[in-house]
């Protein structure tokens, strides 16, 4: 009787645990970076569920327009003729804040420098923040 009230109070707990809601993220658009973010977000599982609606939001996920600082080709020849080839890759950042949307509080903030070439820079800066927001949302 003592082993069916213990299996009976550990079947409620463990439901009780697996159903807790996962918190609502809604990304806000910033120039199509938006898009990468949510893809990274899914990519590296981070346990959220990313929402379309602002207002069925948990949190918005808020971030700063995505600065690329490209050389010329021009540059890089120099570089690499005269200098050493090191670092004439395209250069890229960004910052993103989390916001709760019941008090507008900041509850987390992250900001990425990465050195890519090309289209690749907006991919792994969004993979960086979601790595980063993923360690996050598990503390």
């Amino acid at each position: 009787m003592k082993r069916l009230g213990f299996l009976v109070v550990f079947f409620a707990t463990s439901l009780a645990v697996a159903q807790q809601p996962r918190p609502s993220v809604y990304i806000e658009p910033q120039q199509g970076f938006e898009t990468y973010l949510a893809a990274a977000i899914s990519k590296k599982g981070v346990p959220v569920d990313v929402v379309t609606d602002q207002s069925r939001a948990t949190y918005v996920l808020r971030s700063a327009p995505v600065e690329v600082k490209s050389e010329s080709t021009g540059g890089k020849i120099a570089r690499c003729l005269f200098a050493d080839c090191i670092g004439i890759e395209d250069k890229g950042n960004v910052s993103v804040q989390l916001i709760e949307t019941s008090s507008t509080k900041m509850v987390w903030a992250y900001s990425v420098n990465k050195q890519r070439g090309g289209s690749k820079n907006e991919q792994a800066m969004a993979e960086a923040v979601a790595k980063h927001f993923k360690d996050y949302v598990k503390k």
